[in-house]
């Protein structure tokens, strides 16, 4: 995600909830901010089917695209993770240049803001790997391309490290999981935050200085608005993962940062990733920082597809 949102600290509450399992804070903000996320879900097609996922750690939701064209039906389906503090919406400038060419399915992550109801946590990796391949049989997919943004892609990261089995390639963009987040991330993060209050004009120049198209987006900036408000993240970030882990990952990786990331230093994972991962691609893109799909949707769009294209075609 763009804007990823960190944990707030609980209210009292006179309801005992589980430690490590997110919640919403109430029936109307839930029904508010799933108004706010329905106003994203617009700017992009219609999804063609919704489904819940039953797993281990909660009820997981899905939304479905066929492809544009009934004759790519047949291929490798796309399956979109995303970052921390959003949801299935967030993929909105990607959805229609994907299933033009593929079927396309984005998952709610269990312990997010969305339309998924979480019961156990899944924090831990090999919860983590359980529960994503818990849903991609109970969607019937064996075979898959993982696209994973920022926490998405920590968690499309450990798929490849610990559940392979049903991955055709993996995509990060900009991801979890290659270094410790750090100050200069949780920074970016208050500031991009404070922003989002800011008059109009504000906005506009802070959102040039952070790199953070989310305040110049209506529907995105209302959407996480509400999300801060409305849903309650009680995991741990992730730790990432170290050398010998990423030694590991044999499925066909491709890794898109931006050329201002606060999350990962970018020409230092260039050179790291490909060392370690035999045959990984990072590349990076420039005039953007932690959201390179959103406020360069074109251009990554069609990097992503001509990597799909390449791995199928081998």
């Amino acid at each position: 995600m763009i804007l990823e949102v960190p944990a707030v600290p609980e209210t009292k509450t006179r309801e005992r909830v589980q430690p490590d399992v997110g919640r919403y804070v109430s029936e109307e903000l839930r029904e508010r901010y799933f108004a706010a996320c329905d106003a994203l879900y617009a700017l992009a097609p219609a999804a063609d089917s919704e489904t819940d996922v039953e797993t281990s750690f909660g009820t997981t939701h899905v939304y479905r695209w066929e492809p544009a064209d009934p004759a790519h039906a047949s291929r490798t389906p796309v399956v979109l993770v995303h970052g921390s503090g959003s949801n299935s919406s967030m993929w909105y400038p990607n959805l229609a240049a994907l299933r033009a060419e593929r079927p396309v399915c984005a998952v709610d992550t269990l312990g997010d803001p969305g339309r998924s109801v979480q019961h156990t946590p899944i924090h831990q990796p090999e919860r983590s790997a359980q529960w994503l391949n818990e849903v991609l049989a109970g969607l019937g997919l064996d075979r898959v391309h993982l696209i994973g943004s920022s926490y998405g892609g920590w968690l499309s990261l450990n798929q490849a490290h610990l559940g392979p089995e049903r991955l055709a390639s993996v995509t990060l963009l900009d991801p979890g999981g290659l270094e410790k987040t750090g100050a200069r991330f949780f920074a970016w993060i208050f500031l991009s935050l404070l922003a989002t209050i800011a008059p109009k004009p504000v906005r506009r120049r802070v959102a040039v200085w952070l790199d953070q198209p989310v305040l110049i987006v209506p529907e995105l900036r209302a959407m996480i608005m509400l999300s801060v408000r409305a849903y309650r993240i009680r995991r741990p970030s992730p730790l990432p993962l170290t050398e010998a882990e990423l030694r590991t990952v044999r499925t066909p990786l491709y890794v898109l940062l931006g050329e201002h990331s606060l999350l990962v230093h970018p020409e230092r994972q260039r050179e790291r990733v490909p060392r370690l991962v035999p045959g990984a691609v990072v590349e990076i893109i420039d005039n953007t920082g932690h959201g390179p799909q959103l406020d360069h949707a074109g251009e990554v769009n069609a990097r992503m597809l001509r990597f799909l294209d390449s791995v199928d075609g081998q």
